[in-house]
């Protein structure tokens, strides 16, 4: 992860969070230091140790953090993750900043963990999508990594992802794909369909990746057939955990899920100081 992307980041979540400044901190002793841990409430997949740590860098470079896990560990419930040492004002004004990336982004990544879990055994790779919070799309990316998924494009620059309103403004599948290869400087071309008759239209124009949008189970494995490995297939809309076994056994290369950066449970994390 670039340091400069995570250290605008936290500049701007400190910014937001600390405004004019922190009124209540100076109830403490400008010469306190303090000892802090952090602790995990809930069996997660850690994520976000370099945010947190810029956190402090940027308040105090004299805090101290020891970190018992790394990014892509598993916690176990209620273990300790980290602890800090230093200036007590600077801990406490840094902790809901912290504390906010490292629960996000280890929601993110414990989710994308469960979504992997599942189909572990299989060829099948987990992908995220573009619904990412404004701002943290390449944190959330870097999350989806640490869980064990794999990162779909990046943004709208490097990757073509043909979509239906595309598909209506070139005139035709056939049309649009034609296009974005004489236009997409040697980038990798996905087109979405949304039945059979436009996969066989797709096929005949021969993109990179077809993704399947929110096809049923039996015409997810009808598509399969038809494709005969001629190019690659991504099955996309209405996947959970319920079902994405069953759609990853029909022999699909991809599946992308947008709930994975979209629809975060941030994980029960709290930080305590012990003095």
């Amino acid at each position: 992860m670039v340091a400069a992307y995570i250290e605008e980041n936290v500049r701007y979540a400190l910014a937001e969070d600390i405004g004019t400044g922190d009124v209540t901190v100076t109830l403490i002793p400008e010469a306190s230091n303090s000892m802090a841990t952090v602790i995990c409430r809930e069996a997660a997949i850690l994520c976000g140790v370099s945010w947190f740590n810029e956190v402090f860098q940027q308040l105090d470079p004299k805090i101290k953090i020891h970190w018992t896990y790394t990014d892509g560990g598993f916690i176990p419930t209620n273990h300790i993750i980290c602890t800090l040492e230093g200036p007590s004002r600077p801990i406490l004004r840094g902790e809901r900043t912290a504390l906010n990336f490292l629960q996000t982004l280890s929601g993110t990544a414990t989710t994308v963990h469960h979504y992997a879990s599942a189909i572990a055994d299989l060829p099948t790779k987990v992908l995220d999508t573009r619904k990412t919070l404004p701002g943290l799309r390449q944190a959330q990316k870097y999350a989806v990594r640490c869980g064990g998924g794999y990162n779909h494009r990046q943004g709208l620059y490097d990757g073509v992802l043909i979509k239906e309103n595309h598909i209506l403004a070139a005139g035709s599948i056939t049309k649009a794909i034609e296009q974005a290869r004489a236009y997409s400087f040697n980038l990798p071309i996905e087109i979405e369909v949304e039945n059979l008759d436009e996969l066989q239209q797709a096929l005949a124009a021969s993109p990179d990746i077809i993704m399947l949008d929110n096809f049923d189970l039996p015409t997810i494995s009808e598509a399969v057939s038809l494709n005969q490995k001629r190019t690659k297939l991504e099955a996309s809309g209405g996947i959970t955990l319920k079902n994405i076994r069953q759609i990853a056994e029909t022999g699909v290369d991809y599946i992308s899920v947008g709930a994975l950066t979209k629809d975060i449970q941030a994980i029960d994390m709290s930080m305590r100081f012990s003095h």
